[in-house]
């Protein structure tokens, strides 16, 4: 009767196929690292956000006078809310951890280069639909951050020549932040934005299937049908879309290998995530902040107002530059630079692995300018802290303006032919 069940599915809609195509027999280098778990976990992390989500909208009130009370209502009287608004708040952090780790993978590897640059500009529209996710939420607890970050970063738009005080104006909703802000950020968080990431990711999955997935050594693995001897093909079965025009070599299937491989990795993920849940959900004021827990007040100035650590990279860019404008396009143009990846490295080397020590010593410099600028962004803006985010700010684009000139010219070490172990 199962096996009947099946079939009548089939005959509608290709869930046999699907899942053989996209999951069991996928055809995964059999040389991943850790640095491929990340993937997965972002996609676990999607997974609790909608989940929980859904559950905090049910006693959520989206409005000046009842949001900030009725988040103390989910803490204090729904049972397991506390629980529900941890795992989202700590849900949000670690989405953008596993997110710029999975980044920064693609950035050692070379994912982004041909012919995966429409993989990486879906997964950089991913980032940027996140942050505008991340935000608009970060305001709903209706807290004093909330209220104060919100009010600094919608200003920023005002800085924008013609359009700016109108642009301000639509995104209000009001001429100052009020309940018809929350009313519309909360429409964006729940229902428009999700809808968008979830539509984005499906499309990421379906680029990086249709292309396949990169692996450590930046080399390919398949090979023009006949080129591999009889002895040394796969004795794994793959789907004929993958196996009617190419010998797969160095291969082996999705599941179970690497579904195994991921469980263990979701697991380690879980112990850490579940540690940050039950016993340091605010993690020293960086994934909740002390002020969010004063009802937002517009007459009352937070000393020191600052972004969520997730974005404080590109707040640090704001502030390192006097003039506003000049400020928030370098602000953009810092995740612009990304975006442009594969246009900027010329090179004909994927992997970190066969590239020359400088561009080892150039993706150093910049991990080491996007860190900096995390922490110069939850600082007070002293001269001191202004002068070191203007040389780290240099820095970091200096990553790309020097991956563009010696990308081209680079000497690297020889690629072998088939994926090392």
């Amino acid at each position: 009767m199962a096996n009947k069940f099946v079939q009548w599915m089939d005959e509608r809609i290709p869930m046999t196929k699907t899942w053989n195509i996209h999951l069991a027999q996928y055809p995964a280098p059999k040389n991943f690292n850790f640095w491929y778990l990340f993937g997965v976990l972002a996609t676990l992390v999607l997974v609790n956000q909608i989940l929980t989500g859904i559950w905090l909208t049910m006693n959520y009130v989206p409005s000046a006078d009842g949001a900030f009370a009725s988040v103390e209502f989910i803490m204090r009287d729904v049972e397991y809310g506390w629980l529900l608004r941890y795992m989202h708040s700590t849900g949000a952090s670690a989405f953008f951890v596993v997110v710029y780790l999975h980044m920064f993978r693609g950035m050692m590897y070379g994912s982004y280069q041909k012919p995966r640059e429409l993989l990486w500009l879906f997964g950089m529209f991913i980032f940027l639909v996140l942050m505008a996710e991340a935000f608009m939420g970060y305001l709903l607890p209706w807290g004093q951050m909330s209220y104060w970050g919100a009010q600094v970063i919608i200003s920023l738009f005002g800085a924008i020549p013609v359009i700016g005080d109108d642009l301000t104006l639509w995104i209000r909703g009001d001429y100052v932040i009020s309940g018809a802000t929350l009313n519309r950020f909360f429409a964006l968080h729940v229902i428009a934005l999700p809808l968008v990431l979830v539509i984005l990711v499906f499309l990421h999955i379906i680029a990086l299937h249709e292309v396949g997935s990169n692996n450590p050594d930046g080399v390919s693995i398949k090979k023009p049908k006949g080129s591999v001897p009889d002895e040394e093909k796969p004795k794994f079965k793959f789907h004929e879309r993958f196996t009617k025009k190419y010998d797969i070599v160095d291969a082996i299937p999705f599941f179970p290998y690497y579904i195994v491989k991921d469980l263990f990795g979701i697991g380690v993920f879980l112990f850490f995530f579940c540690y940050v849940i039950f016993f340091n959900p605010e993690m020293g004021g960086f994934f909740l902040e002390p002020p969010n827990f004063q009802p937002a007040d517009p007459l009352k100035t937070p000393e020191h107002i600052a972004p969520v650590w997730y974005f404080t990279p590109f707040y640090a860019i704001l502030r390192a530059v006097p003039d506003k404008l000049f400020g928030v396009i370098l602000m953009f143009a810092a995740i612009v630079m990304l975006a442009l990846l594969p246009w900027i490295d010329r090179g004909k080397v994927r992997s970190i692995r066969y590239r020359t020590v400088l561009h080892k010593l150039n993706l150093i410099n910049f991990v080491i300018s996007f860190v900096v600028l995390g922490y110069l962004g939850t600082q007070p803006a002293t001269a001191l802290a202004t002068l070191f985010a203007q040389i780290f700010t240099f820095l970091y684009f200096a990553f790309f303006v020097f991956l563009f000139f010696y990308s081209r010219r680079e000497k690297t070490k020889p690629v072998p032919e088939r994926l090392t172990s």
